[in-house]
């Protein structure tokens, strides 16, 4: 655990959807595995005090925006398109029942197609159920453990670790006490991961 890169995400993040594209690689090329960890980004922001309005209800913020979001995506060469809904708690949750069967990526490379790659609608019980077939799995036990205490006790566990962490906004990257947030933040890390002299003994903060 300590040599992994802590991935905070929310599905309704369309930077979180682009860092993802390069994320996985990137860890593979310095010997690090991820460890997703899917939070609730309004709560992050109202308990780091950003109680601003969201991106989508600030037009002028909202056009650059949206054309930023482009020029990534043709970038890794990837699909974007807004989703019908950004009702992502259900899909933060189905990240739960994907570790246990350590299928954390191709869940998150799956469902994130679905929704910022195709413009699926994130909240809709089908497209759940479709993102389950897609990995083989039961799609009636996959939709039970989203409803489930233990589904949502996990989710606010997780949420209260990144909060006690510092972790504001997605994506966020930890490395023991070392952060980095956004997409464009992604050669800093690996120039943190490229050092010649880094220890792999970076114990990371468990609550």
């Amino acid at each position: 655990m300590s040599h992994n890169l802590q991935f905070f995400l929310d599905f309704m993040s369309p930077f979180a959807y682009l860092a993802h594209q390069r994320l996985p690689s990137l860890a593979r090329r310095y010997g690090r595995g991820i460890t997703y960890c899917p939070i609730d980004l309004p709560a992050a922001k109202r308990a780091a005090g950003n109680s601003g309005p969201p991106n989508v209800k600030i037009p002028v913020k909202l056009r650059y925006l949206v054309t930023d979001m482009d020029r990534w995506a043709r970038r890794y060469g990837v699909p974007l398109k807004f989703p019908v809904s950004l009702d992502s708690g259900l899909m933060n949750k189905g990240l739960f029942y994907a570790i246990d069967r350590a299928q954390a990526e191709s869940y998150a490379g799956v469902a994130w197609r679905r929704c910022w790659g195709e413009g699926g609608d994130m909240g809709d019980p089908a497209l759940l159920q479709e993102v389950a077939e897609e990995l083989g799995w039961d799609a009636g036990e996959f939709l039970g453990f989203l409803h489930s205490e233990d589904a949502e006790a996990r989710y606010d566990a997780s949420n209260r670790r990144a909060q006690e962490l510092g972790v504001f906004g997605v994506p966020t990257i930890l490395i023991g006490d070392q952060m980095w947030w956004g997409n464009d933040r992604l050669d800093f890390l690996e120039e943190y991961l490229a050092q010649p002299d880094l220890k792999f003994a970076i114990q990371e903060k468990v609550p």
